[in-house]
């Protein structure tokens, strides 16, 4: 009589713990994002070695005018990643006509923000630096990238929007792709135009800035050309960007406009984490783009669990298995923090080749070092934080819990514990920085306790009905 209690505590686990075609769907999905990201930060790593040979002041350019751009890529990707919690929840309904919708109102944000990125770059790029830093050589160099830089934010933010709406279909392997060919362009036009090699002006930054754009022109045509013009999946076509949308603008607006303001206050909260680097010192600056490197490099596979986990769950809920997305929910907690794990050990182990491989100051590399031993503690909170927020919470529709935990923890913690710490006290660069995300220890603990309440588990309903709560 108790062999069948057994077996049915082992099915019990296995629930919880996930069975071998949980997996292969995961890491389907993962592991081309992954590559795509590790892509993205070889883009970045090759970037920042090849201007450390410019100097610090340079580096440091690159670095704090690109906090900037970020602000834009991180709002597109709140666009983005607001649209997907629908196209992921309708692709699983199978209701096509919903799902352009979104992209549709997606799309045109998206147009809209960065119309008013480019005018503010256009109009007053030294005031965006002095945001950043007082140093004003470090200015005149951030102004030229700013000013070669200047038509990415429409290629990035149509071809990252679209990326994104991609994916949340199951469609991982053609964005891939692009960043595959984007990266070898990047890199080889970057080597052209810093250098001023073939013939070409040595332009040191702004030859920088010039590679990024080509590569960015690049990902338009390619991510963009197959969205509108070749997938069959969604058939999204020009002509939809037309289209009436005013039966899901309701839906929408509840369901994004919390993630695109959370992740635009994120991005804000993130610069003015740069502010204060900028503040303590360019060394500061220039090791922390050292280390920023680094963290992304192992956390790569974080973000490709982090983007599966959200659509995964987002499919799961969509066929209405509100059950079995609570017990997804608990395996992928305890996938971020395994990764966490495996992310700090690859961060302590790789620490010193790369700091060593880079050509800065002997003071940014003893910073480095410092950063580095804090950013292999924080990261194991962040990696599971990340999978929780920006998948699971996220594809349940819980967006306004989730903003609330953005605004409440960066602003009232990170921000202000940073900036003691570093302007005021002048501890250590290890605690500095531990102090500047702090916030990510406390919104695992937050996030944890609402995956296990279930109240992020919200109903979206099909355009033109009325969605609730999940039961």
């Amino acid at each position: 009589m108790s062999e069948p209690s057994v077996l049915s505590r082992r099915d019990r686990l296995r629930e919880y713990i996930g069975d071998k075609e949980f997996y292969k769907t995961i890491f389907r999905i993962a592991i081309p994002i992954s590559l795509q990201q590790l892509i993205t930060v070889g883009i970045n790593l090759m970037d920042t070695v090849m201007l450390s040979k410019m100097g610090d002041a340079q580096l440091s350019a690159s670095s704090l005018a690109t906090q900037f751009i970020n602000i834009f890529q991180i709002c597109c990707m709140g666009m983005g990643m607001g649209a997907s919690v629908l196209t992921a929840r309708f692709w699983g309904m199978q209701d096509k006509n919903s799902l352009r919708k979104a992209v549709t109102i997606m799309l045109r944000l998206c147009v809209a923000f960065a119309s008013v990125f480019t005018l503010v770059t256009l109009i007053s790029p030294s005031m965006i630096m002095r945001i950043y830093t007082a140093d004003e050589t470090t200015i005149r160099y951030g102004v030229s990238y700013l000013r070669w830089i200047l038509p990415t934010y429409y290629c990035m933010g149509l071809s990252l929007t679209c990326t994104i709406v991609l994916r949340s279909v199951g469609q991982v392997r053609l964005p891939l792709i692009s960043s595959i060919s984007a990266f070898f362009i990047n890199i080889f036009c970057n080597w052209v135009f810093i250098f001023g090699k073939l013939g070409a002006p040595r332009m040191e930054i702004a030859g920088a800035a010039l590679g990024t754009l080509i590569a960015r022109i690049f990902e338009l045509l390619f991510i963009c050309g197959y969205f509108f013009f070749k997938d069959g999946r969604i058939g999204y076509r020009l002509k939809h960007l037309f289209m009436p949308c005013k039966d899901l603008v309701r839906d929408y607006l509840r369901i994004s406009i919390p993630v695109l303001i959370s992740d635009s206050l994120l991005a804000l909260g993130n610069n003015s984490v740069a502010m204060i680097m900028g503040r303590i010192g360019t060394a500061f600056v220039a090791a922390n783009s050292v280390t920023m490197v680094v963290q992304q490099l192992s956390s790569v596979l974080t973000q490709g669990i982090s983007n599966a986990s959200g659509i995964v769950t987002g499919h799961t809920m969509g066929r209405g298995e509100y059950d079995k997305a609570q017990k997804q929910g608990y395996t992928f907690l305890g996938l971020g923090f395994v990764l966490g794990v495996f992310a700090a050990g690859v961060i302590l182990l790789l620490r010193g080749p790369i700091i060593g491989y880079y050509d800065v100051t002997p003071e940014a590399k003893e910073i480095a070092w410092e950063l580095m031993n804090s950013i292999s503690f924080i990261i194991i909170f962040q990696a599971m934080n990340s999978i929780l927020t920006k998948g699971v919470l996220r594809a349940g529709g819980d967006t306004k819990f989730l903003m609330l935990g953005d605004i409440l923890f960066l602003w009232v913690a990170s921000i202000p514990l940073g900036a003691l710490a570093g302007l005021v006290l002048h501890w250590s660069s290890f605690w500095i920085y531990t102090m500047l995300k702090i916030d990510q220890i406390i919104k695992c603990v937050w996030c944890y306790f609402r995956l296990k309440s279930k109240k992020w588990m919200k109903k979206i309903a099909p355009a033109g009905e009325t969605a609730g709560e999940a039961e």
